[in-house]
């Protein structure tokens, strides 16, 4: 066994052990997790599976399947119920009932957005949907995550636990869209590994473009980052890279810190509330006060690009009244 196996054996033999799932979209409960919610139901414990989406703004495989090329709202709304149906259908797969799944039915691609402009409201919801679940560990995805809505589905977890009534449950990250470094092998035996081959093929409508991409990932296995103690002082912040000149009129700062977020344009002196972005002599965030951790980042466009996947990503900040930017801009991902 294991170390990260004989760390979830010592979770799920504590007295009201509870393991919740935050998957954002139908089928990150069974890529990322299929084993481990296996292992946890064998254990005896209490086992949730809190879907952020419905994945219902997934038109490739939608238009493919249905052969359309126009989505509506209602093609659009039919998916997302096609695409929960089947969650349902491969938690059956798992070994695990219907009720365990618990659906918030947000915007598939808008968590980003939520942040920015929901981001209290999304924060009750979120925890009023956890609390009643007790869960000792939750299983979400890590902020390195390049899907948008996985990214922001971390944040989302990690303001909810910065306020959590003691005692507060494990985080354990999954990466779907990427790689996660300093992750550990989590072991499955082969029946819960053809189990969760089973729970996969029921998510057909994923299948369709993507089959021999993720059953290759489900053979592989699974793994976890556990997470480390809450981020503290002495940290300095970096993103991934700073915007170009051209760019700065598309970007924004988006700052988030306890129930509050912030955008702030890409410009010299830009002011929103207790915040300001300094760009020179070096660019940095500056705080009326200290604030609260955790406080996370990104740069945010609202404009739509072709292109999925998040290459500019969050990046997390400890307790600091100025958190340090890189000081160039030369490095566009």
């Amino acid at each position: 066994m294991n170390p990260l196996d004989q760390q979830l054996a010592r979770l799920l033999a504590e007295p009201g052990a509870s393991v919740v799932v935050v998957a954002p979209h139908p089928d990150d409960e069974t890529i990322a997790s299929g084993g481990l919610l296996q292992r946890a139901q064998a254990a005896g414990a209490a086992v949730s599976v809190l879907l952020l989406t419905d994945g219902d703004n997934n038109p490739w495989p939608q238009r493919w399947l249905e052969r359309r090329l126009r989505i509506d709202a209602d093609a659009r709304a039919a998916w997302g119920r096609r695409r929960r149906a089947e969650a349902i259908d491969a938690l059956a797969c798992l070994g695990l009932p219907a009720s365990c799944l618990h659906a918030m039915g947000w915007p598939d691609l808008g968590l980003t957005a939520r942040i920015a402009d929901q981001l209290a409201a999304s924060l009750v919801a979120l925890r009023a949907a956890l609390l009643p679940l007790r869960p000792t560990l939750i299983v979400a995805p890590i902020l390195e995550d390049r899907h948008p809505d996985h990214s922001a589905a971390r944040v989302l977890t990690e303001l909810v636990l910065a306020h959590w009534p003691a005692p507060r449950p494990a985080l354990w990250g999954f990466a779907v869209h990427g790689s996660a470094t300093q992750a550990q092998a989590f072991m499955l035996s082969a029946d819960e590994r053809a189990r969760k081959g089973r729970a996969l093929e029921a998510h057909a409508s994923q299948l369709a473009l993507a089959g021999g991409r993720w059953r290759r990932r489900v053979a592989h296995g699974e793994s976890y980052v556990p997470a480390a103690a809450p981020v503290g002082t002495g940290m300095r912040l970096e993103l991934p890279w700073l915007p170009a000149m051209p760019q700065f009129g598309a970007c924004a700062l988006l700052v988030a810190c306890g129930e509050q977020a912030w955008q702030l344009p890409w410009r010299e002196g830009a002011v929103s509330g207790p915040l300001r972005l300094q760009l020179h002599p070096q660019p940095a965030l500056g705080f009326a006060q200290t604030p609260r951790a955790p406080v996370f980042v990104k740069l945010y466009s609202r404009r739509p690009g072709l292109w999925i996947f998040d290459h500019w990503g969050w990046r997390q900040g400890g307790q600091e009244p100025a958190l340090t930017l890189p000081s160039d801009s030369a490095s566009l991902a």
